[in-house]
């Protein structure tokens, strides 16, 4: 402000009241009930509780509580522990400096007891081990006690945590606060990303006296980890997905993927858990994205819990107040790390498709009630009519097939010869030197509608779109065959001139090697511009300013460039959906068995290029179900 102004008109800084810092942090790091619930379960957790319980009215605004089995404090702790910037879980080096990225708690800011007072009515209990219970209660920053109390937690030593009315010393913030059924949801999910990260910890959540949910503590193993994943995202994943395992620089991933096959129409459940704490990261849904980008259309989405673990000096958790959010010193190293893993374990999966698409299968064929019109409409029982593919009498039996190649041939014009064998295809026997139980596929039987490969295997029957499956095949026949010759690339006659943004421009031109081995020929053309001299052959004519400015974007969001290579095996699914077998083609047997075999010997042969499943495996007890036999 100039000289010249008047000393009336000059601000005046002031030293804030103690309770308006707290209420300035608790507007930071305690925006609603479920971020309450959640500094107050980390700190259970950072206790060494074995189990959690949470207790909720009306969204928790009215009430919430927080019981654990931790260690407990003393009096003495609880009186420190409701000063702002107090905590147990910063310990001074021996040169008395604390340092902030070595951090190996959940918490770690020591704001949560004393915002969540400051805003609230506050029953704060505890017993440590050798100490009497003791209690305190805050009011809008007034601290009453510690005094003895009696101690009814879920273990001899732990803390219960009573928040009454949160807000009331901030009625604006109600204002800004959603439906209960929301709160009640938000807080619903902020304690299942914590139940996900710890396994090995019992959680229960109870809202207005009603049981939400209860997980069981599990081994601190893969198996314990599965079933909790399990048991928040649901059976299907639990039974679907695959596991994750790799290391690389001091970084190590584990978890689990769903087959490509399980997907939603949303990104909502995939997960992120770095060094044991629930984060979101812009970056996992892009590395995610470009791991299955082979596999699925482009708005579906896989299910993923996926867990970072590395030196907390190569983690910045302290980027936001809430702590939902890291910075990696590294990030293209962790980013490349899953992309690989999840590339890897997808590959090993083979041609494995998610049970979920059996599951579909006989639901849809238990929907329907057999009833007499049903019956009606069967080929067994058919009212006259004249049809091009059968004799017109009420008994019309299919035509018989051609052996040869277990496929329907011609009509049959002459019905005497169907009484014989009304259905010979099924019983047709396949090959002898093919056994069944000798594949995972099993053996052709037959072909319908000259579309569908029918299979037995030992203990069951598989179903295959024979187009899905064979445009996978191509698919990846194409893919290696351009891995071992490189991208051909075709010059353009004139070179397009791209203009996009000084820093735009700048990242596209930092990965120039990268785009080069895909065929894409670039440089700087002045600032802000560039110079496209050559692109991939396999793409004919296309929008070389479109796809740059789609590799801008995708630089600058994701850090990788995920445009190209997406367009490129676009193309590539294009092509190898046009060259492959087409449904109405009728196969003979060797034909069916081969397609079978190298579905087998082929990644990723269970799903189509656009996240389809190529076949369906029914197993003869659930065909033995659908008939009444079980």
């Amino acid at each position: 402000m100039p000289d010249s102004a008047p000393l009336s008109t000059r601000p005046v800084i002031r030293q804030l009241p103690p309770d308006a810092v707290n209420r300035i942090a608790a507007g930071e790091v305690i925006e609603r009930p479920a971020a309450a619930i959640k500094e107050l379960v980390e700190n259970a957790l950072d206790a060494g509780a074995q189990s959690v319980r949470v207790m909720i009215e009306s969204g928790g605004l009215k009430r919430l509580i927080v019981e654990d089995d931790g260690c407990g404090m003393s009096g003495t702790d609880m009186t420190l522990a409701l000063q702002r910037h107090a905590t147990s879980k910063l310990v001074p080096g021996a040169d008395g400096r604390i340092d902030l990225l070595n951090i190996h708690t959940m918490g770690f800011r020591g704001e949560a007891l004393p915002s969540i007072a400051s805003v609230s009515r506050m029953t704060l209990t505890s017993r440590a081990a050798g100490e009497d219970a003791a209690e305190m209660f805050v009011e809008a920053g007034r601290i009453e006690g510690p005094k003895p109390a009696a101690f009814a937690g879920t273990g001899l030593t732990g803390t219960r945590i009573e928040v009454r009315d949160l807000f009331h010393a901030t009625p604006a913030r109600l204002k800004f606060m959603k439906s209960e059924r929301s709160e009640t949801l938000a807080i619903t999910d902020a304690l299942k990303r914590l139940a996900m990260a710890r396994a090995d910890v019992g959680f229960a959540l109870e809202s207005n006296g009603r049981n939400i949910f209860r997980y069981a503590a599990h081994p601190d193993t893969e198996d314990g980890r599965l079933q909790r994943l399990g048991a928040i995202m649901g059976r299907e994943f639990r039974e679907n997905a695959l596991a994750v395992d790799a290391e690389r620089e001091g970084v190590r991933l584990s978890g689990f993927a769903g087959l490509p096959t399980l997907n939603r129409g949303n990104a909502q459940r995939q997960y992120l858990f770095v060094n044991g704490r629930p984060v979101k990261d812009r970056m996992l849904n892009g590395v995610i994205r470009a791991a299955y980008q082979d596999f699925l259309a482009r708005d579906r989405h896989p299910m993923a819990a996926l867990f970072v673990d590395l030196d907390p000096e190569y983690v910045d958790v302290n980027v936001h107040p809430a702590k939902t959010e890291v910075r990696f010193r590294d990030a293209g190293n962790v980013r490349g790390l899953i992309i690989g893993a999840l590339r890897h374990t997808l590959a090993a999966a083979g041609h494995r498709a998610s049970t979920t698409v059996a599951a579909a299968a006989l639901g849809k064929a238990q929907a329907e009630p057999l009833q007499a019109d049903v019956f009606r409409r069967s080929t067994l029982w058919s009212e006259p009519q004249t049809s091009s593919r059968a004799p017109g009498n009420s008994f019309a039996a299919p035509p018989a097939p051609d052996y040869e190649g277990a496929i329907p041939s011609s009509p049959v014009q002459d019905p005497s010869a169907q009484e014989t064998d009304a259905y010979p295809s099924a019983r047709m026997e396949a090959d002898p030197g093919l056994p069944a139980q000798d594949y995972p596929l099993g053996v052709a039987r037959a072909q319908l509608h000259e579309t569908y490969v029918v299979a037995q295997t030992q203990d069951g029957i598989v179903i295959v779109d024979q187009h899905a499956a064979h445009e996978r095949l191509v698919y990846e026949d194409m893919k290696r065959q351009m891995a071992v010759g490189g991208v051909k690339r075709q010059a353009l006659l004139i070179p397009d001139i791209v203009e996009l943004t000084e820093d735009e421009a700048s990242r596209v031109l930092e990965r120039s090697e990268e785009l080069r081995e895909l065929g894409l020929e670039i440089e700087a053309f002045g600032a802000g511009a560039i110079c496209v001299r050559a692109t991939p052959a396999l793409f004919g004519e296309m929008d070389v300013a479109g796809l740059i400015q789609d590799l801008a974007d995708d630089f600058a969001e994701y850090d990788a460039g995920l445009a190209l290579k997406e367009r490129f095996e676009e193309v590539m699914g294009n092509m190898a959906c046009r060259g492959s077998v087409r449904a109405g083609r009728r196969l003979n047997a060797e034909e069916m068995n081969a397609l079978l075999r190298q579905m087998e010997s082929t990644p990723h042969s269970g799903q189509c290029n656009h996240g389809r499943p190529t076949y369906v495996e029914l197993k003869l007890a659930d065909i033995e179900r659908l008939f009444g036999r079980r």
